[in-house]
């Protein structure tokens, strides 16, 4: 077998031969691939090195055909075997498939289309000619497409099809120039795994149907324990949904240690919760509060400087407040990395505080969580060892597709007292192997989909350093970023400073704006600016950045970098483009 970097597959060599801008040479290797790859080998190939050498944006409003209507294999064995040989798409439909009898030669080909198409969207979502989004209005998607659900199937042709247009009009979340969210880029290792889970098809509840994926969910929360510093990884923790619904497991989790009562009487039982957070905290812990009956009024916002730190002496004011009202404190949520300003509380302050007034003290390391993996970073999280329950999501600032965030208890055995409901048809307790491994009577859901395996899979791919050096060079853009802007003409910074997380937080003042004074009238024009050049970034396709206001700052530009494929060129196209897009304005 040929080795990476051998003569059979290195694209380098020292006569040029290998090079891949060489159209002989990318063909004769694209030959080879399909002797290995099939139908997917040709997609890909006609893709890279067709006649236009770069797939091109299709113009009108119908994407291209899937398929033909006879698909055609890719061999040169006569007579053909392979799954493609007379597969006509147009003529089969679902039942043809996997289970039905016969069904193995046309899914083995409708599912290689289905790669092949997949295929084609990762390539594209990381070719900077291309879109970030082909935008259109949601009504003029509604009239372009029947999107409606009918009594009688469609054939497969027609499925392949919705599946190309659906990504058409999908967002590239893994192009290098796509800054909207906190979760950005596409990590391959991390798509094989998600393609593995949802082919496995399998709930994370017991350990009799989910054996392997249990155990690795044990390891990696016990690992993830490790790097927040507790003795030997001990402790507890979950997968969940979404940090959201991590904050609320650890509401619930500190009121039932509280008052374990609560679980069979209800809130009716209890005295009246009082939960801290600062004014800059994530809206799920108000949320948390309202789903579990405590009660939005019931979530005290602690002021924060004016680098949107939570301020202690603040929250200890308002915590003997309370107490005087005859209010209980049960919760401090402190924030390690916020999701505007990307602000990590003083954790140390808020444990001393915490452990005074015998409050339970969680933090939501939801975006800041992935910066405890770099030795040069992870000091801003100092004192996140003293805490109760830590959320960290890994599908933020580590890259790990969606969905994959941890809520990460210290108390062993808590979530379990706390949510069990001993349902005897799936934890039953005489079965021949360690129950501890029964996991799904701690978890608030029954059906828990498997979303450790992503990061496991990453975690070996890349190692502990891998993830170390993605985060180190996202925090080397931001400050790139932020050095290039902070005394340019036309931008203002949000507040001073050299930001600790990925955010960077500015205005764009056109040119118009530059003469005003600083005054009511200025900041409404102000406020204008970053909605207009944002609609345009869209429509464009070219690139995209979130903004949003704050307290009585008017709209701002929230820049946000955890993208791996991000380059210093791409954060220059943004500078550039956000000019060019606003200077009309």
């Amino acid at each position: 077998m040929a080795t990476p970097g051998s003569g059979f597959w290195s694209f380098g060599s020292e006569d040029g031969s290998g090079d891949p801008e060489n159209p002989g040479t990318a063909r004769a290797w694209c030959q080879v691939a399909q002797k290995f790859t099939g139908g997917i080998g040709n997609k890909l190939c006609a893709l890279l090195y067709g006649d236009s050498e770069k797939p091109a944006e299709s113009g009108g409003s119908q994407p291209a055909r899937a398929t033909s209507r006879k698909a055609t294999c890719a061999c040169n064995q006569k007579p053909c075997s392979c799954p493609k040989a007379d597969v006509n798409y147009a003529f089969l439909h679902a039942t043809d498939l996997l289970p039905a009898c016969d069904g193995e030669r046309p899914t083995l080909a409708f599912l290689q289309d289905v790669m092949g198409i997949l295929l084609q969207y990762v390539v594209k979502s990381f070719d900077r000619s291309t879109k970030v989004i082909d935008f259109h209005y949601p009504n003029e998607l509604l009239q372009e497409y029947n999107w409606e659900l009918a009594d009688q199937p469609q054939n497969l042709e027609e499925i392949l099809m919705h599946c190309q247009t659906t990504l058409k009009y999908a967002i590239k979340t893994g192009h290098p120039r796509y800054f909207n969210q906190l979760s950005t880029g596409l990590d391959m290792v991390g798509l094989a795994a998600d393609w593995l889970t949802s082919t496995a098809n399998t709930n994370m509840f017991t350990y009799e149907i989910a054996p392997v994926f249990v155990l690795l969910e044990y390891v990696t929360l016990k690992k993830m324990r490790e790097i927040i510093g507790w003795p030997g990884g001990s402790g507890d923790g979950i997968f969940s949904p979404g940090g959201a619904i991590s904050n609320m497991y650890a509401m619930l989790i500190a009121r039932f240690k509280m008052f374990p009562e609560v679980k069979e009487k209800g809130m009716a039982a209890v005295p009246r919760l009082i939960a801290f957070t600062s004014e800059h905290s994530h809206f799920s812990l108000k949320k948390g509060a309202a789903a579990l009956g405590i009660g939005t009024d019931s979530v005290i916002l602690i002021k924060c400087d004016e680098r949107g730190k939570m301020i202690p002496s603040d929250l200890e004011r308002r915590i003997l407040e309370a107490k005087q009202k005859g209010f209980v404190p049960f919760l401090v949520s402190a924030t390690a990395g916020t999701t505007v300003y990307g602000a990590f509380d003083p954790l140390l302050a808020v444990a001393d505080i915490c452990k005074k007034y015998k409050i339970w003290m969680h933090v939501d390391a939801a975006w800041g969580g992935g910066l405890l993996m770099s030795r040069k970073h992870k000091w801003k999280l100092s004192g996140v060892e003293r805490a109760n329950s830590v959320t960290w999501n890994p599908h933020k600032m580590m890259g790990v597709p969606l969905q994959c965030s941890a809520l990460l208890v210290r108390e062993e055995g808590l979530m379990q007292s706390c949510n069990q409901m001993h349902a005897s048809y799936l934890f039953q307790q005489d079965k021949h192997y360690d129950l501890s491994y029964d996991t799904g009577d701690k978890a608030l859901q029954c059906g828990r989909h498997v979303d450790v395996f992503k990061l496991w899979l990453m975690w070996r791919a890349k190692g502990t350093t891998g993830f170390e050096a993605h985060i180190d060079k996202c925090l080397e853009l931001a400050e790139y970023l932020y050095n290039i802007i902070k005394n340019r003409e036309g931008y203002e910074m949000v507040f001073d400073g050299k930001p600790q997380h990925t955010n960077v937080c500015f205005w764009y003042v056109p040119p118009s704006l530059r003469v005003l004074e600083d005054n009511e009238e200025r900041m409404s024009r102000l406020s204008k600016v970053a909605p207009v050049i944002k609609a345009r970034m869209m429509e464009y396709g070219t690139t995209m950045v979130s903004y949003q206001p704050l307290g009585d700052k008017v709209n701002f530009f929230r820049m946000v970098i955890s993208n791996p494929a991000a380059t210093h060129q791409d954060i220059d196209f943004l500078i550039e483009e956000i000019e060019r897009l606003g200077q009309d304005l």
